[in-house]
């Protein structure tokens, strides 16, 4: 079995360890595996070059396209699972693109894994548009589900499934990472989380941008909402230390 991975800026497959600048795990030593491939298409996506292929019509902030053989490249489980293993850290995180696309491959990625480096946590970064199977669920300590809102450019009968949502919303090892522009944007992750039971303390309101400034700006503008709310601010840590780049 094979998985399709993204490339990193040298070519090589984007497996590589940093500090988690997001979500509940932020400040903390992960090996990411990033994964090629998304079923959304968001015109502010800052891994845009895992999905807009040229010969697709998807459209993006920015107006540029990707190569897909330039931009994608396929190893077995084994050699995934032997180039994130020598990066050990406390946990693997598997992303994307959107990872469960690839769910028929991860239970045994996820196994080749852990025979490396049995105490690692295995943690996910999906979008929450597919259904975890059973036995992805049953491998995994932490599932980061980021529904998309009307300002990705998704439409909401694509971005949110009400199967997908729902199984998410009933495992206690998930949490809800809302990716907000505005104060509206808050009340719209309220209100989902509210519909599918999801208690406050669970959800994470991540400012959009890809830049120092902009974060800076937008969390100011959105804090007094968060806190409203009794939401989490989520920063991205990553972009003020190393800036919008792969491979961090």
């Amino acid at each position: 079995m094979h998985v399709v991975l993204a490339r990193d800026d040298a070519g090589a497959p984007e497996i590589f360890r940093s500090i988690q600048g997001e979500g509940p795990k932020a400040g903390l030593s992960r090996t990411f595996i990033r994964l090629s491939g998304c079923n959304l298409h968001c015109v502010w996506c800052d891994t845009a070059y895992t999905w807009n292929w040229r010969d697709t019509p998807f459209e993006h902030e920015s107006g540029k396209k990707f190569e897909r053989d330039a931009e994608a490249i396929k190893l077995t489980i084994e050699e995934t699972a032997a180039r994130a293993a020598v990066l050990s850290s406390e946990g693997f995180v598997i992303t994307g693109g959107e990872p469960l696309m690839q769910r028929g491959v991860l239970p045994a990625l996820i196994d080749a894994l852990k025979a490396a480096s049995p105490s690692s946590m295995i943690e996910f970064e999906t979008n929450g548009s597919i259904v975890p199977p059973q036995d992805l669920i049953a491998r995994t300590d932490l599932f980061v589900v980021s529904p998309k809102l009307a300002h990705s450019g998704n439409a909401a009968t694509v971005a949110l499934k009400r199967d997908a949502l729902s199984a998410f919303a009933a495992l206690p090892g998930a949490v809800f990472k809302f990716v907000a522009r505005t104060e509206d944007d808050v009340l719209m992750a309220s209100a989902i989380a509210k519909q599918y039971g999801v208690d406050a303390g669970r959800v994470y309101i991540m400012p959009e941008g890809t830049d120092v400034e902009t974060l800076a700006a937008r969390a100011a503008a959105l804090a007094p909402a968060i806190e409203a709310q009794g939401f989490h601010l989520a920063e991205r840590l990553h972009i003020a230390m190393f800036g919008a780049k792969r491979g961090v």
